[in-house]
């Protein structure tokens, strides 16, 4: 599976819960959020495409550590947000796992029948 914004949109929206596309900021930078709540953000007019993703500290510097395209979160909570530049280093499973990690993170905060909602599916 190739990685470019069309691939991440379609991943995005496919999540559970109430899941909306916005541009807050300005005209390139894509967002998606779970009840409101950012999990991802999209820098749309980079080349190659950045986003930023929640994480867990701990696992955030592992990521950082194994791949350089990973870093602390550009104008974000460096210690809860990584920034991938998808450069093509970072094998597509692992970007989307990344996704996943974030989109939980978020949601676990989120409403608490969103949350039943996740557990479910995930038990499933």
């Amino acid at each position: 599976m190739h990685v470019n914004l069309e691939s991440i949109r379609a991943y995005c929206l496919k999540k559970e819960g109430k899941i909306i596309e916005d541009f807050p900021f300005d005209e390139f930078v894509l967002v998606f959020k779970i009840n409101g709540r950012i999990f991802i953000l999209i820098m749309t007019d980079d080349h190659p495409l950045t986003v930023n993703l929640k994480c867990d500290p701990e696992r955030a510097i592992e990521l950082r550590e194994q791949y350089a395209a990973v870093t602390p979160g550009y104008h974000m909570n460096k210690k809860h947000w990584n920034t991938v530049v998808l450069d093509g280093t970072i094998p597509p499973r692992d970007f989307y796992a990344m996704i996943d990690h974030s989109y939980e993170l978020v949601a676990k905060r989120s409403k608490p029948s969103t949350r039943k909602k996740i557990d479910k599916k995930k038990s499933k």
